[in-house]
């Protein structure tokens, strides 16, 4: 098991789950911003305001980790761990407070100046997502989100004023986040849908648009810098047949195919799958697509393949009458009776990994990372101030042993950046105790707390595994 020289370990995190300073220097609310705090028992369901009240409600994002007025010590701390790559998000709000001005904020520029001064500082290499569930609110609420072809607009000159700022200081670019999450019930992040209900045409129109919008920035910003690197996010659940059935096989091809392949095959491959356009005659969506778009997406293909991987489950003909749903799955599926989860019910599959990426590399043959993977868990700490998060060490380390094997398999895998490398607020739940650093944050899940910063055992754990390049991953 040999990772390639220049390989890119680090950690990953997001603006609206880790800046806070929702309101300073200029800038803007997002759709992020109107989420109340949740709970696990709500599950991925947070309760949206369109008007946010303070005093009566908890926003998590509006402080978070405070990483706005931390980021000097976190990234001090990244480099202690020995990051190579720093998978960060900027938020669209603070570049354009309401998504369609005419100029940028330049306050909100600094910002990500001092953060990638900071960063090259210990020499670690930035990799940023232009859009990371941080839609502008205006955008949403006056335009109906990307349904809207302005939003694309309003898109592009956001993404052409960062490359063209950060030109000589970031390489490393990602168009959005989870993109293909954009369908599904809590889309609105990426869509800005959120001012009535839509049909699944509306969904898929907007899809179609955020589609125009990667492509376009793909143009502009190698106009503006041949070097860069742009490329895809989408969240990848693996799915396997419930049993041999024919009828479980086949579903399970028909919703992996929609599901984890329909968004990276149109941004790999500059257009639409066969599939998909029978699943949209099947289903009587019809969505606007044009020749210009055509050619647009086929101009503007990415130059490498990123996804969060953190479970995988199975699929069964009859998934929706069944009692054994497998619990933390926004893809839907059933329980593997060969799996552990974990405490929030998701299924965890180091094996998995190792089968996601042959699968991805064969049907796209472009170079990959994993650029989220880890496990939330509440982490304990002991008397002395220490948190012995051996189950955490556990969940990566096997799954850096896969990655490693995947890369002797053949597949060109240049990076990994663990997800929440410093406790941040969960997307989903909106929670604190549900955490996934090396580095441990005191904030609970009300707010409460000195944002202090420690080290848990994980931290040095992964110092070593980055030290020697993947070679040690002992799991104690």
């Amino acid at each position: 098991m040999s990772f390639p020289k220049n390989f890119l370990w680090g950690g990953a995190t997001a603006a609206n789950q880790c800046e806070g300073a929702w309101d300073v220097n200029g800038k803007g609310d997002s759709i992020s911003d109107h989420n109340r705090a949740g709970n696990r028992e709500m599950g991925e369901r947070r309760t949206f305001d369109l008007v946010i009240d303070e005093t009566k409600y908890y926003y998590p994002s509006h402080t978070a980790i405070d990483f706005y007025h931390h980021y000097k010590e976190d990234i001090a701390l990244f480099a202690e761990m020995g990051f190579k790559a720093y998978r960060l998000s900027i938020a669209w709000t603070r570049i354009f407070p309401n998504g369609d001005e005419a100029q940028p904020n330049e306050e909100g520029l600094k910002f990500y100046d001092a953060v990638f001064d900071e960063l090259h500082k210990y020499g670690i290499e930035p990799i940023v997502t232009i859009s990371h569930f941080e839609l502008p609110f205006h955008l949403g609420k006056t335009y109906d989100g990307f349904l809207d072809k302005r939003t694309i607009d309003c898109y592009e000159r956001y993404a052409t004023t960062l490359f063209e700022r950060y030109k000589n200081k970031v390489k490393y670019w990602l168009t959005f986040n989870e993109i293909n999450f954009g369908v599904l019930e809590h889309g609105k992040q990426i869509n800005g849908l959120f001012n009535r209900t839509y049909t699944e045409t509306e969904k898929y129109q907007a899809l179609h648009n955020v589609f125009l919008a990667s492509a376009r920035a793909v143009i502009a910003g190698h106009k503006i810098n041949p070097d860069f690197q742009i490329g895809c996010m989408l969240a990848y659940i693996t799915m396997y047949p419930k049993t041999c059935h024919p009828l479980d096989v086949l579903k399970t091809q028909q919703m992996n195919d929609r599901l984890n392949y329909f968004c990276g095959d149109v941004q790999v491959k500059g257009a639409y799958p066969y599939y998909m356009k029978r699943y949209f005659e099947k289903e009587k969506i019809e969505v606007d697509i044009t020749e210009e778009d055509l050619a647009l997406l086929k101009e503007g293909v990415v130059d490498y393949y990123t996804f969060s991987y953190y479970m995988s489950t199975c699929i069964a003909d009859d998934l929706n009458t069944r009692s054994d749903k497998s619990g933390g799955n926004l893809f839907g599926g059933v329980a593997n009776e060969y799996l552990e989860t974990s405490e929030w019910g998701w299924q965890v599959d180091a094996v998995g990994l190792r089968y996601t990426l042959n699968q991805i590399y064969s049907r796209y043959e472009i170079p990959l990372m994993v650029v989220e993977n880890g496990l939330g868990a509440v982490d304990k700490i002991e008397p002395d101030g220490s948190i012995h998060d051996d189950y955490r060490i556990d969940y990566l380390a096997q799954h850096v042993q896969e990655m490693g094997k995947a890369i002797d398999d053949g597949v060109d895998l240049i990076g990994y950046t663990s997800w929440g490398c410093v406790d941040l607020i969960s997307a989903g739940t909106g929670e604190m105790s549900k955490r996934y650093g090396f580095i441990y944050v005191d904030r609970d899940d009300e707010g409460n707390g000195t944002l202090a910063r420690s080290p848990k055992k994980s931290f040095y754990w992964y110092q070593k595994v980055i030290a020697t390049n993947g070679e040690s991953v002992e799991m104690k």
